[in-house]
């Protein structure tokens, strides 16, 4: 590229402040199954937890780029989407001056490899000479090797050809990357050098582009920097996730700033499957976690539904696919259950004992719920029949493996020592305790899991009214109806006031106040006068933290605001709990805890700006002013990414049901928000609406004729 041909991409002058993610200040940028993992100047740092990953394995664990021999100074960094940013640095001042009159830009695009256009601009009034160094190394080794520091400072075999770096796996050729530039550089082993002269109040420029084998074709060359950022398949895909989503908004300007980077985040994580029926499902966060989730794909699918289904029907029909077969202990595959999770790095037999891992226990109602839940909101009936094989398949896997010793109840405990010890969304090992802080022995029965499975029956039910089969929702609705009961009798604590978390292997009641309690409530599970009495518990502030709701309270034995799951704060589980107290706000209480709660859960979010991590500490707001960072913690997560959908499904009180043709609206909407629009929000085949909540008043433009719109308080919502 010449000297003075092209001007900064377009799209990064409107960018937004970066995001954080992977803890210690690093940049996150994530794109379909490749994420890039740096720090604030762009650099990806030897022996570092940093790198760009493609299919779970590091490609670049060094990217380093230099100036006259120096690091540059950091400016700021900027990203208008979750697969891009640019880093604003400058060339060190030279000895003896204290200004720096080289602006130094990095564009830095993700995708099946990572793009990036390096531009210096020349302040001065005299030309000046520039060498331009970027060192690159590669070890190729599993994510979660890297996650975990066992690297062992593998470097690449690295070749050079025709102006190309080329970079090899020694243990396996097969997996490679090949470096190229517009402006041929200088090439040595690890090292691209390029010698440049700047003009006076001039630029020069290069791109460059890191193409692991096996990506795609590599992107066009021709036209400026901003025009092949536009034409990129990245930017593609958001458009067109844009062009079908629901445009969501508030007077709120921190509400619309959150809502907008959900819907940006949602849309880089999503992967398409290359099956050739290029379905959506959506990867579980970055930077560990950039694949299909059973567990985490099916809540953030719920959770996203104001957006729109397809998302929902693609995940759904990926983990069907993907359903167990057979029982095979390794990787605790059971016929009816759906995975927990999917790798493909070159460690992949030493994670959780396969590619495939089946260990969790509340994936498999989810699904059921989900597939119901779809129905109500728009997918096609026909794509929703060809699934019911699958959801019968996992209501058998409930009753015949998840219920193990016939109690009415489903538990689980790990095939072998490779699984997870806990096998709910709290997966940490130590992650399910007492009121003293003793750990749970297995089986363990989780409260939340049960009320899953309760609305899986519920939902059950439903389709099968859908699909003219009366006998069998009769059946569902009884098994319903029983577990509520018993789960009443055997999980309650009236002594304390809440839910037991879990029952042990000794059918003894875990009695520690968590969180789990109130995804009780979003299933329904819980009763009127139990729900009562668990909202004031709910409401301490050894629960509320003042960003968020607590894993566990803070009087607690295993309490500890740092941990994973005994203290700390996750957004999607404090947007769970709001659901349920909002499917709740008959109950006194209810609407005032969600309001509070979610309040803090926004602020939260403006102090990560605007976009919410997978957790946070769990420390009293009253202590520090801001959340404080988990060190590890994914950023951008699926489910934390959604969570700020499902707060405002919730304060609506959304609940549409296509087959029915019926749209009920019960607001809620806490004054903060002023009035929320939803615009071209789809009802099915053919059927689009807007929608304004302002206060109590709603109004809805364009429902057809024969369609219900219910708006009074005493209408039924399922499922909020």
């Amino acid at each position: 590229m010449s000297t003075d041909s092209a001007s900064a991409p377009s799209p990064f002058n409107a960018g937004e402040p970066a995001g954080l993610g992977g803890g210690g200040g690093n940049i996150t940028l994530v794109e379909g199954g490749t994420f890039c993992l740096s720090d604030r100047l762009g650099d990806i740092e030897p022996g570092k937890p940093q790198g760009l990953f493609f299919r779970d394995a590091r490609v670049i664990s060094r990217w380093e780029l230099m100036i006259d021999g120096k690091r540059p100074e950091a400016l700021s960094v900027l990203s208008p989407e979750a697969f891009a940013a640019r880093f604003v640095l400058r060339r060190p001042p030279q000895q003896g001056r204290a200004d720096s009159t080289l602006l130094v830009v990095r564009d830095r695009l993700v995708a099946e490899g990572m793009h990036e256009v390096i531009t210096l601009e020349n302040m001065s009034r005299e030309a000046t000479a520039v060498v331009l160094e970027l060192h690159v190394d590669a070890d190729f080794v599993d994510l979660f090797a890297v996650k975990e520091g066992r690297t062992n400072g593998r470097r690449a075999e690295m070749t050079t050809a025709d102006g190309e770096l080329l970079l090899h796996d020694r243990a396996d050729l097969s997996r490679g990357l090949a470096l190229t530039s517009t402006v041929e550089p200088m090439v040595l082993p690890g090292t691209m050098i390029w010698r440049a002269i700047v003009p006076a109040g001039g630029r020069w420029q290069t791109e460059i582009t890191a193409q692991p084998a096996g990506a795609a074709q590599r992107p066009q060359t021709s036209g400026s920097v901003g025009e092949r950022y536009r034409a990129s398949e990245p930017v593609r895909k958001i458009q067109a996730w844009r062009a079908t989503a629901t445009d969501i908004s508030a007077d709120s300007g921190l509400l619309n700033q959150i809502l907008r980077r959900s819907e940006s985040d949602l849309g880089a994580l999503q992967i398409h499957t290359d099956s050739g029926t290029n379905r959506p499902f959506v990867a579980a966060g970055a930077p560990w976690f950039m694949t299909l989730f059973g567990r985490d794909s099916l809540l953030t699918a719920w959770m996203s539904l104001p957006l729109e289904t397809d998302l929902a029907l693609g995940t759904l029909q990926q983990l069907a696919e993907l359903q167990g077969q057979t029982i095979d202990p390794l990787v605790e595959e059971e016929p009816g259950r759906i995975m927990h999770e999917m790798r493909r790095g070159p460690s992949v037999g030493q994670v959780l004992g396969g590619q495939i891992y089946y260990g969790t226990v509340d994936a498999t109602p989810l699904f059921v719920m989900l597939l119901a839940e779809c129905l109500r909101w728009g997918a096609d009936p026909a794509s929703i029949a060809t699934l019911l094989p699958a959801a019968d398949a996992a209501i058998s896997w409930i009753t015949d493996f998840g219920d193990r010793d016939d109690d009415g109840f489903v538990e689980y405990v790990r095939a072998t020592d490779r699984g997870l010890i806990n096998q709910g969304w709290k997966d940490s090992f130590d992650g399910i305790n007492d009121a003293a802080g003793h750990i749970a022995e297995a089986p363990i029965a989780l409260a939340e899991v049960q009320g899953y499975v309760y609305a899986a029956f519920l939902a059950r039910a439903e389709l099968a009214d859908q699909f003219d089969d009366p006998e069998l929702a009769v059946r569902m609705r009884e098994r319903a109806d029983e577990l509520r009961t018993k789960f009443a009798e055997q999980f309650w604590l009236p002594h304390y006031g809440w839910y037991a978390v879990a029952l042990d292997g000794r059918k003894r009641q875990v009695d520690a106040l968590t969180s789990n309690a109130a995804h009780c409530l979003w299933s329904g599970i819980a009763t009127d006068e139990h729900a009562e009495i668990l909202i004031r518990n709910l409401s301490r502030t050894e629960m509320d933290s003042g960003f968020g709701l607590r894993t566990l309270a803070s009087d607690m034995g295993a309490y500890n605001p740092m941990s994973y799951h005994s203290g700390s704060v996750w957004p999607h589980d404090t947007a769970i709990a709001v659901a349920g107290l909002m499917r709740y706000q008959h109950v006194p209480g209810a609407v005032e805890l969600a309001t509070k709660l979610s309040g803090g859960l926004l602020d939260a979010a403006a102090a990560f700006d605007g976009r919410l991590p997978e957790l946070f500490c769990g420390f009293p707001r009253s202590r520090f002013a801001a959340p404080v960072p988990y060190p590890t913690s994914c950023s951008p997560q699926a489910w934390a990414s959604a969570a700020p959908l499902l707060l405002v499904r919730s304060f609506l009180g959304l609940d549409p049901d296509v087959p029915a043709k019926t749209l009920t609206l019960r607001p809620q909407v806490p004054p903060a928000w002023g009035c929320v629009r939803m615009s071209e929000f789809r009802l099915g085949d053919g059927v689009t609406v807007d929608l304004e909540v302002c206060g109590s008043a709603v109004t809805v433009t364009g429902l057809p004729e024969g369609w219900a719109l219910v708006t009074d308080e005493d209408s039924h919502q399922a499922g909020i």
